[in-house]
């Protein structure tokens, strides 16, 4: 039988308040856990602590930001007051989309710091505690960017193959403890991101945003944009112990847009 249930568990996701951290929050509480997220804005924290769990989980929200290694660190230690944590989803993260000739180092920095750092500071972070368990789950929430490049996403596609490399590495390393670290790769979903991105596309085109995302979406062979829920679906499995002999592992969730053997 088919093990999903994370009861008794301590999870920790961050940047929770929308699209897939907002899903992962969701479904691992149903699943039983009991999980802290972060967010930039009080608003969101709000309105996501105020979620019901269909299951004997809780959630709790911080303000955080991510960017930033003070924020961090407040918030992990605020988190993890009440215990360690067992399952960590590094989900955090910017895609914006400029042009290579026009970044300043600045702005390599800053991703950086809020994509890849944020993770490295929140594993460091979770580890010993795992470690001393002799159990934990670590997902980084990817993209199909870090395995399959884009001209308009080229800071962003970096960091996300900086965000696998390390899994890949820390799942050598930690596997022996106990501890699965494993990458997610989102391709297509319907995120707000998503709906800024054909947004553009559409006020530069004389279109609307729903049709450049049903166009955009005939491209994948589902012939669809995926969703949140469907992302986190994949991410509560690796969450649980259904996936105790995955590790190391970096997964597309894209619909069959990956085309590689």
């Amino acid at each position: 039988m088919i093990n999903l249930d994370l009861t008794g568990k301590r999870a920790l996701v961050t940047g929770a308040s929308l699209g897939i951290g907002e899903a992962c929050v969701k479904m691992l509480a149903d699943q039983g856990a009991s999980v802290g997220f972060c967010a930039r804005n009080q608003a969101g924290v709000d309105r996501l602590a105020a979620y019901q769990p269909e299951g004997d989980g809780a959630v709790h929200g911080f303000i955080a930001d991510m960017n930033d290694a003070a924020s961090t660190q407040s918030f992990l230690e605020a988190a993890t007051a009440e215990g360690d944590v067992d399952i960590l989803i590094n989900n955090v993260g910017a895609s914006p989309s400029r042009n290579f000739l026009y970044m300043a180092d600045e702005d390599w920095h800053s991703l950086h710091e809020l994509n890849v750092m944020s993770a490295v500071r929140c594993t460091r972070h979770c580890l010993p505690g795992m470690r001393k368990k002799q159990w934990g789950r670590v997902v980084m929430v990817a993209s199909g960017a870090a395995k399959y490049p884009s001209a308009a996403l080229i800071d962003y596609g970096t960091t996300k193959a900086a965000m696998i490399s390390m899994a890949k590495s820390l799942a050598r390393k930690y596997g022996s403890d106990g501890v699965l670290v494993n990458s997610v790769l989102p391709g297509l979903i319907h995120t707000a991101m998503w709906e800024r991105a054909a947004t553009e596309i559409a006020e530069a085109s004389d279109s609307t945003m729903d049709a450049v995302l049903a166009r955009n979406g005939k491209g994948v062979p589902v012939g669809r944009y995926g969703t949140s829920e469907e992302v986190a679906a994949m991410i509560c499995f690796l969450a649980s112990e259904a996936a105790s002999y995955v590790n190391g592992a970096a997964i597309e969730v894209d619909g069959g847009t990956s085309g590689h053997i």
